[in-house]
């Protein structure tokens, strides 16, 4: 009988024991098993719009990680000109964009990183033709700084379609199409936004004109009788495309307010290239990227409005193709020269 008493109670003390060491390992070293804390249990809270500290945010481990609201700024300006924000629907309209922009991490991010490559391209062809540096902002919400079509066909970074590709300049058929070339692409662009500004006089109706046309928005001005792109009633692509310029230009402009940390990421550099000038037929550009070093795929890269495997030129005009300098294809000979 006393050795049946002393087994159960061992048996007892092993379970106990069990239990003990289960819950031990069951939370983190240090920590106390804990139950839900309502969120006004926050440690520190935020403003809206302010980067929490993490650390500190949560007393638990049970509590959800909290949504922050996106803190519109006081005042916001596009090419110099005000963004009227004490009237209740351009707020509301800034701060639709704002938030969506903000909280679409990857593609806000990867804005972010061809950004670093492309810009230093955009921005000097923009000074160099009188335009608005934030206009940079307009080719980055059109393509994503990618060669995309749409699906009216309008191709590139700055989103031509073919006939207003080429009333700019731009020459396009069945074997170039320089919508793809960036430098020529950005100054026919110029063309578009300085004629459109001519018209308007203002920068922000430029800009909702390059979405709808000149037309409409001439259009729109008289039947409405109104002077503002704020104060149209447009459709909603249109409404809404300002204030997509507005949200990338405000997130760029001030990253990590909105989360984002562009020094922790591996941003795009820009790529050191030399120009090589042909006039006459390139009958195989395979042979003609291997002669310069480089394979054919790489040539597509810096050179996407050639769209064949060869360059026809009866008419001997002047094309200007790129070839990466020495290693500059690689990411490390790049980087080092970023520094």
């Amino acid at each position: 009988m006393k050795n049946f008493i002393l087994i159960t109670f061992t048996i007892l003390a092993l379970v106990v024991l069990s239990v003990f060491l289960f819950q031990s390992f069951k939370n983190k070293p240090g920590e106390i098993n804990a139950h839900y804390a309502a969120p006004d249990t926050l440690i520190d809270k935020p403003e809206a719009g302010e980067t929490p500290d993490l650390s500190q945010v949560l007393k638990t481990e049970n509590m959800a990680s909290p949504v922050f609201t996106v803190k519109v700024p006081q005042e916001a300006s596009f090419a110099g000109e005000q963004v009227p924000l004490e009237i209740f629907y351009v707020r509301e309209y800034f701060d639709r964009e704002l938030t969506v922009n903000t909280y679409f991490h990857s593609s806000t991010i990867l804005l972010l990183k061809r950004s670093s490559r492309w810009f230093p391209i955009i921005e000097p062809i923009l000074a160099a033709n009188n335009i608005p540096n934030d206009f940079k902002y307009l080719a980055l919400i059109e393509s994503g700084l990618q060669n995309v079509t749409s699906p009216a066909g309008a191709k590139g970074f700055w989103q031509f379609l073919r006939h207003t590709a080429r009333e700019h300049g731009l020459e396009v058929n069945n074997d170039i199409d320089e919508r793809y070339n960036v430098e020529k692409s950005t100054m026919a662009a110029c063309s578009y936004l300085n004629e459109a500004y001519e018209k308007h006089r203002d920068w922000t109706l430029v800009a909702a004109a390059y979405n709808a046309g000149n037309r409409r928005i001439t259009e729109e001005l008289e039947r409405q009788k109104v002077g503002s792109y704020y104060n149209l009633l447009l459709n909603d692509e249109t409404a809404r495309y300002v204030f997509r310029i507005l949200a990338i230009k405000t997130i760029f402009e001030n990253p990590e307010k909105y989360g984002f940390y562009p020094s922790d990421m591996e941003l795009y550099p820009p790529i050191q290239t030399e120009t090589i000038t042909v006039n006459e037929t390139v009958k195989d550009l395979i042979d003609f990227a291997r002669d310069h070093k480089i394979n054919y795929k790489t040539l597509k890269y810096f050179n996407p409005w050639l769209l064949k495997d060869h360059l026809p030129n009866r008419s001997r005009r002047i094309y200007e193709i790129k070839i990466p300098l020495n290693n500059a294809i690689y990411e490390k000979e790049n980087l080092n020269a970023e520094k």
